[in-house]
């Protein structure tokens, strides 16, 4: 199991990057958040992983944040109907702390807002994760950070990512 990458970054998106690692380029999925503290390319990268496995395949998702892998953990697992994409778009929609926040409140139309989740979906994860998200659930309390180095967004990853956020696609 993969639990954490660290190489240079040899390609880079708003949704996804390439790092390579012992001659390996490693394709992993990373949220917007994690994305727009990215390096230059060619910079060394250190990125926490999650690593799912399915029937079809296996991906890579990374974060920069400890607390958003683990929350990106507890929706893949405890929500169902979500998957990885769509974890993966909650967490590029909402900061954390405004979407813990929302579940604790049960706040159905601000989750809806998020792309691929619809009204039901939304009351799903009020109802299955507002005694997991409490004072002390993920996303609470500050946690280890990832180093990543050279994090200044530029004025075009503000854009790509706010374009994301509203629900456009990636390049």
């Amino acid at each position: 199991m993969i639990v954490s990458l660290r190489g240079k970054l040899i390609e880079a998106g708003v949704l996804r990057v390439v790092i390579e690692s012992s001659g390996v380029g490693y394709e992993v999925n990373v949220p917007v958040t994690t994305a727009e503290r990215l390096p230059k390319l060619g910079a060394e990268v250190f990125l926490l992983v999650h690593h799912v496995f399915r029937e079809d395949g296996q991906a890579l998702y990374g974060f920069a944040v400890a607390e958003e892998r683990e929350f990106f953990k507890l929706l893949v697992e405890k929500v169902s109907g979500v998957g990885p994409k769509m974890a993966l778009n909650i967490l590029s929609r909402m900061a954390l702390p405004i979407l813990r926040d929302a579940i604790i409140r049960g706040d159905v139309a601000l989750l809806s807002q998020c792309p691929g989740v619809g009204k039901k979906t939304a009351e799903r994860l009020v109802m299955e994760l507002k005694d997991k998200v409490g004072l002390e659930g993920p996303g609470a309390a500050p946690a280890a950070t990832a180093t990543i180095v050279a994090a200044q967004p530029t004025p075009a990853s503000d854009a790509m990512a706010a374009l994301i956020a509203l629900g456009f696609k990636g390049p």
